[in-house]
């Protein structure tokens, strides 16, 4: 997990890397897209922790007076790893979040509010609601969010992880869609494996949007790589397939689903995991 090895054992337990009238009308307006001549070839609606990557990020349904949403991984929570099987649901926050310019210049912070939902099992996802709608960070500091895909990626489609931390950004393709991976004591499923060269990323890399470069849509998490060949290890994935078969791929980069988020949606855009049909863990 893409993490830094220099953060504290104490601050995170293990080593690491790793949105009839007028009115009515202006409600349900969504919020503004970014307009991308090459999608994930810039930085719009990207973002900066403390330790990691994030973006600004919508629902395809979102309104620009919704309160804006902040996607990361489940492994940068600001109070260490989560356990495996541990759910955050509406937790309180006040994180601080770094908001970038299209061209990786600073545009300014947001504050969270709150930890809608955050886990380190099956996917590994936190997404912050922050004390700002998407129309606020449009006026105060010109930021537009990315849109989160409905579906995952097929294998072969054109990406971007897009690193807030570093400003730096990778482009590849999607190699496949893995079973299993498993990493220490963590599993998650139907994880998206990179197609290299192009996508070696980095600690400080987590938490990246992982942006179709077709569409401009986020199509999942950047999370996690295989840095030293070592079998099933913390910051040494191995892939599990249907058969239980385990394979280590020495380098090779993954990034875990966040399409699964629509499937507990309500008609509010808030978060019911008790929704039929639920993908999301449940704690």
């Amino acid at each position: 997990m893409r993490l830094f090895r220099s953060l504290t054992m104490s601050a995170i337990a293990v080593s690491t890397v790793l949105l009839g009238g007028s009115q009515a009308l202006a409600v349900e307006t969504a919020p503004d897209k970014p307009a991308l001549a090459a999608p994930g070839a810039d930085f719009t609606g990207i973002a900066s922790l403390s330790n990691c990557s994030a973006s600004l990020v919508r629902y395809a349904e979102s309104a620009a007076t919704d309160k804006a949403l902040v996607l990361t991984n489940g492994h940068c929570y600001e109070g260490g790893f989560l356990n495996p099987g541990q759910v955050l649901v509406n937790r309180s926050s006040t994180r601080s979040i770094t908001l970038l310019k299209p061209d990786s210049s600073r545009a300014g912070t947001v504050r969270a509010s709150r930890i809608l939902y955050g886990t380190m099992t099956k996917t590994d996802m936190i997404v912050y609601e922050v004390n700002e709608t998407y129309a606020s960070i449009k006026t105060r500091l010109n930021v537009n969010p990315l849109t989160l895909a409905k579906q995952g990626p097929a294998n072969g489609a054109g990406m971007a992880v897009v690193s807030g931390y570093w400003k730096r950004i990778y482009t590849c393709s999607v190699q496949a869609t893995i079973p299993q991976l498993r990493e220490g004591d963590w599993t998650w499923q139907s994880s998206i494996k990179y197609r290299q060269p192009g996508c070696e990323t980095i600690g400080g890399t987590s938490g990246s949007p992982v942006v179709s470069t077709s569409t401009g849509e986020v199509i999942g998490v950047n999370n996690t790589g295989n840095e030293d060949g070592q079998r099933c290890t913390v910051n040494n994935p191995c892939e599990v397939d249907a058969a239980g078969n385990i394979t280590v791929d020495q380098g090779a980069a993954y990034g875990q689903q966040t399409w699964w988020l629509y499937t507990c949606l309500t008609a509010t855009r808030t978060i019911d995991l008790n929704k039929a049909g639920c993908q999301l863990q449940k704690p």
